[in-house]
Order: C-alpha cells, then structure tokens, then sequence
C-alpha cells in the first residue's frame, strides 16, 4: 500500500485505506505532535486502537463514528495520552480491553486502563475482515506493543516510532537497547506503512527502521564525545554537549533518552556511574570507563 499524507485536524476522520480511518485527539504538545492518533480498523466489527487521552469530544467522535461497532480496544501502551479514552469506550460499547499492564507502576501510567490478561507477543485478533498480530516492542516504556494489519502491512507502531517527532526512552522500565532490539525485530516483518500515534502515515518502513538505528548510533557517538570531554558530570551538565545540536528549551526532555544512554553504555562496560554524597541529597555523576 501507499502511505497517504493527509490533514491531521482533530475530531476529523481520515480514511486511510479500506480497512483504516484514523481520528487525531485535541491534544497538540511538544511531546504529542498535532495529537494522538486513534485508528479505527473494520468496517462490520472495528477494533480501536490508542484510544487516546480522556476528552470527551475525542470520546463522542470515536463513538459517532463506530458505535456498537466497537469490539475491541488495544492500546500500544498505557502512557496517559494513550489509553485513559478506553474506560469509557468500553462502557459505552462492551468491546474487549487488549493490551499490557505496568507492573510495578513507573509513576508514568494510566492506571485505569484493566486487562483480564496481558496481550502476549504474536496473539493474533483475527475477523472475517481482518488479523492484527501483537508485536512486543518494549524500549519507549517496558509495556509497548505494535499491532500488525497482516490484509494492508501496516504497523499501528505508538509510540515506537513517530512521524517527525524522536521518541524519548523513559528509563528506568524504557530502555534504549531494548528499543534497537525491538527496531531490528521488526525488520523481520512484512511492513509497507507505518501509522504513528503522533503524525502521518510514515511510508517504507524498512528505510525508517534503518534512519532509526542510525540516528541513536549518532547520538550514541555524541554522548560518548560528551564523556570523553567533561571527564566526570552529571546528567544535566552533560545534555549541552551531548546535544548541541537540539533546542536547549527541549533539554529537560533530553534528560530521559540521555539517561537511557548512559544506562545502555554502563551494561556494556562502557561509562561508570557514582554517587556524589551532598549533605542532603546524592548526584549521580557519569565517565567513561579505562579501556
């Protein structure tokens, strides 16, 4: 399939292929995009997938759109601008919550999102019109799924990988080798678009997945260029060097993938971390480790 670039205008519904339309939340932020994006796969029966956060009017065109149609809610994750939409779907439709819970709770997660039972890697929801396979792909969060539409090929991929928009690993349960793992494991399957939960349709998957790697194989670079300069610091004084090249009104956020950062490259024997005792707190401070 072609991917469509399309509007992304929220509360509109977009339809992407004959199996697909897609409804943005009005949620625009620096870490959103335009919004999150919920798809709606079938026709006779829909599966909704990212349900999005808790606004009553992404609720009602959600609703308006499908109705009783409505036999299942997955989510990727369950980040708050993800899945807090699914409890009232639910109660208005009776459909089936698919998804994985966060156990133990990293202080991130919507905690009223319920599942009888996690959604596994590989378990399919197939219907006469459709089949959506699970797909673990933790690295983002430690709970994120993609959903494959094996009819169309296309990844419902989260908050695994956005249009435009680099997604931030959230340690301690996001993980940076976990999520190049997961980017390689999805070399394996037969993508041909990518739906994001924030952005458009991202169009060759395999040439995304690829600029993906490569691009945390740069930053990679970078943070140890960072080390190799600043000798022993901290995570904040670390971010101007080991992204020098982004808008410092983003370094807070940079904070979290850096961390993932120096987290992957302390498992590898690569950088030490240790604790400077202040009288009332301890900082962590970051090297490189001695050949």
């Amino acid at each position: 399939m072609t991917a469509i670039k399309t509007p992304i205008v929220p509360g509109q519904v977009y339809r992407l292929s004959p199996l697909v339309r897609r409804i943005t939340a009005p949620n625009p932020s620096m870490m959103t995009g335009p919004g999150t994006n919920t798809y709606l796969v079938g026709n006779d029966q829909v599966a909704v997938i990212d349900p999005g956060p808790l606004i009553d009017s992404h609720v009602q065109a959600i609703l308006a759109e499908a109705g009783d149609r409505i036999k299942w809610v997955l989510v990727t994750h369950t980040h708050p601008d993800h899945s807090p939409a699914a409890a009232p779907l639910i109660a208005a439709t009776g459909a089936r919550a698919i998804g994985c819970l966060m156990h133990p709770d990293d202080g991130h997660q919507d905690i009223t999102f319920k599942v009888a039972d996690n959604v596994v890697h590989g378990e399919q929801l197939t219907t006469p019109e459709f089949t959506l396979e699970a797909i673990f792909t933790p690295g983002h969060i430690g709970n994120h799924f993609c959903y494959l539409l094996q009819q169309e090929g296309m990844l419902f991929a989260g908050d695994h990988m956005m249009d435009g928009i680099s997604v931030v690993i959230l340690p301690p349960s996001g993980d940076l080798k976990d999520f190049i793992h997961s980017l390689e494991l999805l070399e394996d399957y037969p993508l041909r678009a990518i739906a994001p939960a924030h952005g458009n349709v991202m169009p060759d998957p395999a040439q995304q997945i690829r600029k993906l790697i490569k691009h945390r194989q740069y930053r990679e670079q970078k943070v140890l260029s960072a080390l190799q300069k600043a000798g022993e610091a901290s995570l904040e004084a670390l971010v101007p060097f080991a992204y020098d090249d982004t808008d410092p009104s983003l370094y807070k956020v940079a904070q979290y993938s850096l961390w993932a950062h120096l987290l992957k490259l302390e498992r590898e024997g690569r950088a030490l971390r240790t604790i400077k005792k202040h009288w009332a707190f301890g900082e962590e401070l970051w090297r490189l480790a001695q050949p």
